[in-house]
């Protein structure tokens, strides 16, 4: 099996374009002059990624208000993000990433534990930028449920 290299606080995010849940491409070079929270996650409206989902959804206004813009990507094609995005209600962009290139660019896929046996996939990872598009925060093989409140410490937010 195959591990793709982790970023390291302080590397440069490696650019990338993907289309949104509306299939209109993003650019990170055009997130420029913000900070982002890139998330990973295995899969569109499976309960784990729903809740963390929703958990970046209930805090968006005070990551907003700290000057994050958070991004969720998955492998899901863009129709099955839509539905995720207006089922949850989820006010930031899903970006799909079928062909798995920017996980693989971001060290979000590679060997994992699923229930005991060892599988190739998405490894659940947030990746954090400041305004130059720098690492300030790799972070890997995150969990689900009370990853937000984690972050918020890590990044210094009041919760």
């Amino acid at each position: 099996m195959t591990d793709y290299p982790r970023l390291a606080l302080g590397d440069t995010a490696p650019d990338f374009t993907l289309l949104d849940q509306d299939g209109q491409p993003v650019h990170l070079a055009d997130l420029r002059g913000k900070k982002v929270i890139l998330y990973f996650y295995p899969a569109a409206m499976t309960p784990g990624c729903t809740t963390q989902a929703c958990d970046f959804r209930d805090n968006i206004a005070s990551l907003g208000a700290a000057g994050y813009t958070v991004i969720g990507i998955s492998k899901d094609a863009p129709g099955k993000l839509k539905t995720f995005q207006e089922r949850d209600h989820l006010p930031f962009p899903l970006l799909s990433d079928e062909n798995l290139a920017v996980h693989q660019a971001y060290g979000a896929y590679g060997e994992k534990n699923n229930y005991g046996k060892i599988i190739l996939g998405t490894i659940r990872s947030t990746v954090v930028l400041d305004e130059n598009g720098v690492v300030t925060l790799p972070w890997y093989n995150v969990k689900a449920t009370g990853h937000v409140a984690s972050l918020r410490k890590k990044l210094g937010i009041d919760a």
